[in-house]
């Protein structure tokens, strides 16, 4: 079988990677059981030493990098560069912090006692296209810092990138085994899971992908990290900076073409300031300029496949026929689907039910900001949410009853790697980024010496 890499704005085939066979797989399998061996039992100086020239080594060729992930998956070259850096930079935390994030813990009893955090193997990550550098880098760096070794089975569309990671992997030192990028069908799967010497499971996807993995992982019981889907509350007051908050807006739906599970994507603003704001953000929409990623000034590409743009273009659709009002964009072609704002949206529309994955922003209408947050918590999902109001101690009562693993107050919404990152609901469990997120796949070991 071959998974075949298209640009989506061209439509060009630009390379084809050949799945691997069972044997081909089990070779690479028995070869992470052999490096966790060795690499778990390595200092936390060696394996920051290594993890600080990859850090380089992405700074170094963030240019060539981000042009693979634009000519992969389509967004704009400035993005792509800057997603590289963002990686580096994640490898550097970790690498300065881990030791500290897993040193010994001791507890206050009559006898020495203590928690100690061991390394458990592999860690089997199945990852998405929309982020295809980050995505990896955000768990890979703090799983091999903590010892552990990893095996990635990346989107088909990315994996360019996939190769060009393991690479820098291995031209940063790393020893062979311990980032391994293999290229496997649905089908191989389980049988990656089921492998004695695989610790656990991380996906970045679907709610579907997620259920489907997480229900392996609970046959074969391994411990899972699930970040799926989200459908963001944004939600604007009545004294909300209405001009920064229509910024904000445009750049966390647009950003990236509106391809991630952290993009607002419900924005819910209470009557009394809702013309305003959606003016302002209809206006912002309107000058978005979009096309060739590659092009200078151009400030979103396409979406990633074909088949997404589709879908999305028959939500936009449904929605309109369910009462949403149009208020700019809707157009697609090919893979390239205008910046979009709709109206009118209540909790029945399909623009509100659904994730919609790309540049497709709906404004619902709530009475107060009570009102407001009932309709953030009136949805399946629960990953993160926005808050804009000048009341800080509003804020942060509001912030408490939202249902969403983040909450960011007058600000955009993004991941940080000091701060844990996860949803509640059917956006997943568990958590990445922070001290939490080296944790998940260790053994947390009490000792008890009398």
């Amino acid at each position: 079988m071959i998974f075949k890499s298209i640009n989506p704005f061209s439509q060009e085939v630009i390379a084809e990677h050949e799945v691997l066979t069972n044997a081909q797989l089990n070779q690479k399998l028995q070869l992470s059981e052999n490096a966790f061996k060795n690499w778990s039992k390595t200092s936390f100086q060696e394996r920051a030493d290594k993890m600080l020239k990859l850090a380089n080594i992405l700074r170094v060729n963030k240019e060539k990098f981000g042009l693979l992930i634009t000519n992969e998956m389509g967004k704009i070259i400035s993005e792509s560069i800057a997603e590289v850096e963002k990686s580096a930079g994640n490898c550097d935390f970790y690498a300065e912090h881990a030791a500290e994030m897993l040193k010994d813990e001791y507890y206050d009893t009559s006898f020495k006692s203590m928690s100690v955090y061991d390394p458990m193997g592999a860690v089997f990550a199945i990852m998405p296209w929309n982020y295809p550098f980050w995505q990896v880098l955000r768990y890979a760096a703090p799983a091999i810092m903590a010892g552990n070794v990893t095996l990635l089975k990346h989107a088909p569309n990315v994996i360019g990138c996939a190769k060009a990671i393991e690479s820098a992997f291995l031209e940063a030192g790393f020893p062979e085994g311990v980032f391994q990028e293999i290229t496997i069908d649905i089908p191989q799967v389980e049988s990656v899971i089921a492998l004695n010497s695989v610790c656990g499971i991380t996906l970045t996807g679907s709610e579907l992908a997620g259920s489907s993995v997480a229900a392996l992982a609970g046959k074969h019981i391994k411990k899972s990290v699930m970040e799926l889907g989200g459908s963001d509350a944004f939600i604007v007051l009545n004294d909300a900076d209405l001009e920064k908050a229509a910024t904000v807006a445009t750049q966390s739906r647009m950003l990236n073409a509106g391809q991630a599970c952290i993009c607002a994507k419900r924005f819910i603003v209470t009557e009394k300031v809702a013309d305003e704001f959606a003016a302002l953000f209809m206006q912002k929409v309107q000058l978005l300029q979009q096309g060739n990623p590659l092009q200078q000034g151009i400030q979103m590409g396409p979406l990633a496949r074909l088949d997404l743009a589709e879908k999305l273009e028959a939500q936009l659709a449904k929605s309109l026929q369910q009462g949403a009002k149009l208020l700019v964009g809707g157009e697609r072609e090919n893979c390239n689907f205008q910046p979009t704002l709709i109206d009118f949206v209540d909790s029945n529309n399909v623009a509100f039910q659904e994730e919609t994955f790309g540049p497709l922003a709906t404004i619902i209408r709530a009475k107060d900001a009570n009102d407001a947050v009932a309709i953030a918590n009136n949805h399946r999902y629960g990953l993160a949410a926005a808050i804009w109001t000048e009341d800080r101690e509003n804020a942060y009562q509001l912030s408490r009853e939202i249902e969403a693993g983040n909450v960011f107050v007058n600000s955009l919404v993004r991941s940080d790697s000091r701060v844990p990152f996860g949803g509640i609901k059917k956006s997943g469990y568990g958590r990445e980024l922070g001290a939490i997120g080296i944790k998940e796949f260790m053994n947390m070991k009490s000792l008890v010496i009398e």
